[in-house]
């Protein structure tokens, strides 16, 4: 699931590229716009097994959010500044070189696993 923060074109790419292995949808095209991220966050734990592609990092420092995605069973990935603030073809880049690395990952970590995103190398610092 890509937030809002992304690109819906972003999110349509992904979904195309690997709609064989994944479900890749837009937090606008489930929720409609400006939905609140306690709202998302809240739905999509409900329906568990959800990956988040976020350029939001809001999340991670708004105390009730970061409560919320914590206990939600939704793992996360947030792009670094740096990358969030690059045009979307430089974004799309950037997550199709760690996409196997996200995939990895999130068979290693339990729900509630937040990561983010850097410019360099296929790691990820945890949040």
């Amino acid at each position: 699931m890509a937030d809002e923060h992304l690109s819906p074109y972003l999110a349509r790419a992904l979904r195309e590229l690997f709609a064989a292995d994944h479900q890749v949808e837009h937090i606008r095209e489930r929720f409609g716009p400006a939905t609140t991220d306690l709202s998302w966050i809240q739905a999509l734990s409900q329906e568990g097994g959800w990956v988040i592609l976020s350029a939001d990092r809001r999340i991670t420092r708004n105390r009730t959010e970061l409560h919320a995605f914590r206990s939600s069973g939704l793992i996360g990935f947030f792009l670094c500044r740096t990358i969030s603030e690059k045009p979307v073809q430089k974004q799309m880049i950037r997550i199709l070189q760690v996409w196997d690395s996200i995939e990895a990952q999130v068979k290693l970590v339990r729900p509630g696993a937040m990561f983010e995103v850097s410019e360099r190398g296929e790691k990820f610092r945890s949040l």
